[in-house]
């Protein structure tokens, strides 16, 4: 993979992984545009889903940092805002469902599903979610305060993303969404839900890329995670803002066309 190749992904990864377009399906469709034939493309891709996650520590750092204090002030016995105990115990909660799922299914799942005509039917699907969740948003909204309860749901919701062509944040987000939790709420739980997953994934992956037998080329895998990085920070906080006066009915939409580009691309290659 030459250096131009790995920013280009390191900019779709960066951008897609936070907005609820499916980064894994962009990538597969971009591996496939690219003509890229990596040996390992999933452990390259895992380098920038790391990227992309030091990029939700960074943007959310302040309160990471608040529930890693309310953690050790637990185990203390010293008191602790309620609020921030709620939190820890709806991400810890929610982190299961992925962790149990992500070990039994993963490897199936991505290998299933890398061929271009599935991603597009998951797009269209994962769009046909979106619709209802604006629809019981827009019907029968409530703006509650976030469970662990509601954790542990958000996080059966985050296992779809699974499927390539889902979107990890799109699916958290529409599951919060449907559960209750305001647009911007259910963005910024689904972005710090997914820091546990995509970083165990990432490091496993990254493990199996070094230990691996195929040589690597180092300065196109840090030129796109270093892309993935900054491109993510922008894309976070465009989304947090996005969500605070819009629908997802923009990236409803561009999934649909972008569903129906690649049939165009299969039909006719």
């Amino acid at each position: 993979m030459d250096s131009l190749s790995a920013i280009i992904l390191g900019f779709i990864q960066g951008i897609t992984e936070f907005l609820p377009v499916s980064s894994s399906g962009h990538l597969i469709l971009m591996h496939s545009l690219l003509g890229v034939r990596d040996a390992n493309p999933l452990a390259f891709d895992a380098v920038l889903q790391l990227a992309t996650v030091f990029a939700v520590i960074v943007y959310f750092f302040e309160e990471i940092r608040v529930m890693l204090q309310t953690i050790m002030r637990k185990l203390g016995r010293l008191p602790v805002n309620e609020k921030d105990l709620v939190m820890v115990k709806a991400l810890g909660i929610g982190t299961i469902p992925a962790i149990i799922l992500g070990l039994l299914l993963e490897r199936f799942m991505e290998n299933a599903f890398r061929n271009p005509l599935l991603v597009a039917l998951v797009l269209v699907i994962g769009s046909a979610f979106f619709m209802f969740a604006e629809y019981r948003y827009q019907n029968c909204f409530h703006d509650r305060e976030l469970t662990p309860r509601m954790g542990w749901k958000i996080g059966l919701f985050q296992c779809l993303a699974l499927i390539p062509g889902f979107s990890r944040s799109g699916a958290t987000l529409a599951g919060g969404m449907l559960l209750g939790l305001s647009r911007e709420s259910s963005a910024r739980f689904a972005f710090l839900l997914s820091i546990p997953i995509i970083l165990g994934s990432g490091l496993k992956k990254l493990v199996e890329l070094l230990v691996s037998d195929t040589t690597v080329l180092w300065a196109p895998v840090v030129f796109g995670a270093i892309t993935a990085f900054t491109v993510g920070l922008l894309a976070i906080h465009f989304m947090i803002g996005f969500v605070r006066s819009h629908t997802l009915w923009p990236f409803i939409w561009y999934r649909i066309i972008l569903a129906g580009f690649i049939i165009f691309l299969w039909v006719f290659n």
